[in-house]
C-alpha cells in the first residue's frame, strides 16, 4: 500500500534530498528511520514531489512510500511519533496517512511554491536567522527596490523554456509554467519571494534569484532577467544564489479524483527523467 508523508526539514546539514552513498540526505535518513520503524524486511524507499539541493529547506515537503499492507495495520498507527524518536533534529514528520488512489508524491503535484528570504539590512542579517536568509543590499547598503523586482518578476510568468535558468539533464525538459513570482517586504523586514510553478528544474528557483536581485539592488535594468530567459542559454554573468535563503513551502495537488490523470499529463509534458 501507499503511505502519504508530509515533512520539514533544515537543509543546512544535508547534502540535498536525493540518497546518495557516503553522504548525508534527507532522502537516506527518512529511508532508514521508516524501515526500522515499520519493521520491513527489505528498505521502504521513498519518492518526493520535489528534490530539494544542498542546503535547501523545507516546511511543506511531501512525499510517498510503498510498504507492504500488514507492517502499515500493525505499525502504521503511531508512526508519526515513533519517527519523531528515530529520525535526527533537523527532520520531522508531520503526517502519514494512507493515500488516496492514484497518488504519486511527484507526479501528481498541480504546483509547488517556494520562499527565498533577504535580508537587506546595512549591518547584516540576524544572527540567529543567518541559517534561512541571504543579505544582500542594494548600492551603498540602500534597501532593496521591490518594486522593480516586481516589474522584472512579471516579465518571466506564464510557460517558458527556461533552460537559461537551469542545468540541463540529458532526455529532460526545461519548458515549465511560472504561476505567480512576487516580491514582498514582511512584518520583520526581509524582502521574501514566493514563487509558484507547475515544477521547477535543477537550480531554477535560485537562478532565478540570482537574476533578479541586481534589479532590487540598482546593478541591472528591471529587463534584465527577461532578456536572458530569451536567450535561452546560461550566462555566466548571472549568478545562482545561495541555497541559504531557499525553502520549499507548499506543493498543491488536485481533488483524488483526479491525481492519476494529473500524474499522466505530468509525464507528458515533462518527460521521465523531468
Amino acid at each position: 500500500m501507499r503511505v502519504r508523508l508530509d515533512l520539514a526539514y533544515d537543509g543546512t546539514d544535508f547534502h540535498g534530498w536525493a540518497r546518495q552513498p557516503g553522504l548525508r540526505t534527507v532522502q537516506g535518513e527518512l529511508e532508514t528511520a521508516l524501515t526500522t520503524a515499520l519493521r520491513t524486511a527489505e528498505p521502504v524507499r521513498v519518492a518526493c514531489a520535489g528534490r530539494t539541493d544542498t542546503g535547501v529547506h523545507a516546511r511543506g515537503q511531501v512525499a510517498h512510500a510503498d510498504v507492504p499492507a500488514d507492517r502499515w495495520a500493525e505499525q502504521g498507527p503511531g508512526l508519526v511519533r515513533r519517527l519523531a524518536g528515530l529520525l535526527p533534529a533537523d527532520v520531522r514528520v508531520h503526517g502519514a496517512v494512507p493515500a488516496a488512489p492514484g497518488f504519486d508524491a511527484r507526479w501528481s503535484a498541480r504546483s509547488r511554491t517556494y520562499a527565498y528570504r533577504v535580508s537587506d539590512r546595512p549591518g547584516g542579517a540576524d544572527p540567529l536567522a543567518r541559517g534561512y536568509v541571504l543579505h544582500h543590499a542594494g548600492r551603498g547598503g540602500a534597501p532593496l527596490d521591490v518594486a522593480a523586482l516586481n516589474e522584472a518578476s512579471q516579465l518571466l510568468l506564464g510557460e517558458h523554456d527556461f533552460a537559461a535558468f537551469c542545468r540541463r539533464r540529458e532526455g529532460a525538459s526545461t519548458v515549465r509554467t511560472l504561476l505567480e513570482l512576487s516580491w514582498a517586504r514582511d512584518d520583520e523586514g526581509l524582502v521574501v519571494m514566493h514563487v509558484r510553478a507547475d515544477a521547477f528544474c535543477h537550480s531554477m528557483v535560485r537562478s532565478l534569484v540570482g537574476a533578479l536581485l541586481p534589479v532590487g539592488d540598482g546593478r541591472r535594468p528591471a529587463a534584465w532577467p527577461a532578456s536572458l530567459l530569451a536567450a535561452g542559454r546560461r550566462d555566466p554573468v548571472a549568478e545562482v544564489a545561495p541555497p541559504t535563503g531557499l525553502c520549499l513551502e507548499h506543493v498543491e495537488y488536485p481533488p483524488d479524483s483526479e491525481l492519476a490523470a494529473q500524474a499522466q499529463r505530468a509525464k507528458r509534458v515533462r518527460g521521465p527523467l523531468a
